[in-house]
């Protein structure tokens, strides 16, 4: 059986892990990135009617200027954001567990919503809400040194993107990405490369264990 890499900051590395592990994978955590606050400012929250998460990173990261934010309710995408939203006192609207454009597709059209985001993050596009993003954390680039085997969990276009600039030697390792574009950043040259059919960790988590289970030939 092939081991799954996996290449997502702390913590969310650590809670891949545990649940591949709990599916009967062997894993290896090598994160790709370091995620660290930067400073911003809090708008005026009279311009807005929530406030939209899609990384729990930005409410871990956020800081004590989150506090002023309390009052606006939260569109969260994925349970662990909204958990993480729920601990920082917000008080969650809806969860979404199939990508932003689905969670926006299902609110109200109207909403004036703040994204509180990472700087290389992707922001919605050609949404029927008029959207504000606010940077609050980034992911930082860390130096690591892939195996020459396994099977690379990409959670994102920029963590496929810092792969390839990080693995010359492809031909052994298999891709199990999050999304199409996630599978597009990767490149090509690597020994399998599929996406899950749902942007979260249990659909990747099943692209991942049939790569290690029925490894391509």
């Amino acid at each position: 059986m092939s081991r799954v890499l996996v290449l997502r900051p702390e913590p969310g590395a650590s809670a891949t892990a545990e649940r591949a592990r709990k599916r009967g994978l062997e894993v290896v955590a090598i994160p790709l990135f370091e995620i660290e606050p930067v400073q911003w400012d809090v708008p005026d929250t009279h311009g807005f009617d929530a406030v939209l998460l899609t990384s729990a990173n930005a409410v871990r990261e956020g800081g004590q200027q989150l506090e002023s934010l309390r009052g606006l309710p939260a569109y969260a995408v994925g349970e662990a954001t909204a958990d993480a939203a729920r601990e920082a006192g917000f008080d969650i609207a809806a969860t979404g567990d199939s990508g932003v454009e689905r969670l926006l597709g299902s609110i109200d059209a109207g909403l004036k919503l703040l994204h509180l985001s990472g700087e290389q993050r992707h922001h919605p596009q050609h949404s029927r809400q008029k959207i504000t993003p606010l940077v609050v954390y980034r992911a930082r680039p860390i130096d690591a040194r892939l195996p020459g085997s396994g099977v690379a969990l990409v959670h994102s276009p920029r963590a496929g993107r810092r792969l390839a600039e990080l693995v010359s030697e492809r031909g052994g390792i298999a891709i199990a990405a999050i999304s199409e574009a996630a599978a597009e950043a990767v490149g090509s040259g690597w020994k399998a490369i599929e996406a899950a059919e749902h942007p979260n960790d249990d659909a990747l988590l099943a692209v991942a264990e049939r790569l290690c289970n029925n490894p391509p030939r």
